[in-house]
């Protein structure tokens, strides 16, 4: 039986450019240590993949989508991925740290208000028109372009074309998908989305969160009923299964995740996994040897 290996994780390189600049785009069959093989991974920013050429497969947490022409991926911090090639990638990879946006906007929910990340229900990817994936390309290229010749107030020209494709990539998501594309719905539902990515190992109980946003454990399910097709309590064991798994699949053991995430033992923590999963924490780590 082989072991498992610890999983890489790969961090911003603010300095790159000489200027603080917490954002990147590059050609993904150029960038220099790049990771593009089967090797497990993660990164501590966010990332999407625009593929303009290639085939295979791309497994994001457990979730594996097929690598096709006009394919987009969306990559939230700490979700663990990995590459299946058969036909060589070409395409555009454009990362940011959050706070590259949080310095220029005063709204700390936006990246909450855009459903590709930290999506719970629908696939992290979706497949667009050639009209649409050519709209993208060209707010790419906008970037692109000032990335070869950085001056003192590139950065305020970058981030007003990266909201603009962000803000177009979330319309084509919600229309592929038929999920609500208004970015400015009831705040408390990305309040709370904010608040679980933060305090899910804590605070696991809709009351809590409820208390936090100071309503009613009723209203909150409600809005989360509404905006995202999943009761608050539902949107909780979803975020706490997917850190489950992610921790099963590096290797630690059951008893440290049940101390990890506030289990009161070990056989409360298996009932919990099987329940959403129909199998045991044990059987799920055997899928990953």
């Amino acid at each position: 039986m082989r072991s498992i290996r610890p999983v890489r994780t790969y961090h911003f390189l603010p300095y790159k450019y000489g200027l603080e600049l917490l954002l990147d785009i590059g050609h993904i069959e150029k960038l220099k240590n790049y990771v593009l093989d089967s090797t497990l991974h993660q990164v501590s920013f966010y990332e999407i993949i625009f593929i303009q050429d290639g085939s295979g497969a791309f497994t994001l947490d457990e979730n594996k989508m097929s690598i096709a022409p006009r394919a987009i991926i969306f990559i939230s911090p700490g979700q663990i991925r990995r590459w299946e090639i058969e036909e060589k990638v070409k395409g555009y990879t454009l990362f940011f740290d959050k706070d590259f946006l949080h310095q220029f906007f005063s709204d700390e929910l936006f990246l909450y208000r855009l459903q590709y990340f930290h999506q719970y229900l629908h696939p992290a990817e979706m497949h667009i028109a050639e009209r649409s994936f050519g709209k993208c390309l060209e707010l790419l290229q906008e970037i692109e372009h000032e990335f070869e010749q950085i001056q003192n107030d590139s950065d305020h020209l970058i981030r007003a074309i990266l909201y603009q494709l962000l803000i177009v990539l979330n319309r084509y998501y919600a229309d592929v998908y038929k999920a609500q594309r208004d970015t400015y719905i009831h705040p408390d539902f990305y309040r709370f989305r904010s608040l679980l990515e933060k305090k899910f190992i804590q605070d696991q109980t809709v009351e809590a969160y409820s208390k936090m946003l100071n309503i009613s454990s009723g209203f909150l399910n409600k809005i989360c009923r509404q905006f995202s097709g999943l009761s608050a309590q539902q949107m909780i064991h979803y975020k706490l299964i997917s850190e489950i798994k992610k921790q099963l699949r590096q290797n630690k053991s059951s008893k440290e995740i049940c101390y990890q995430f506030g289990f009161s033992d070990q056989s409360n923590f298996n009932r919990f996994f099987k329940k959403f999963t129909q199998i045991t924490p044990h059987q799920y780590r055997k899928k990953y040897k």
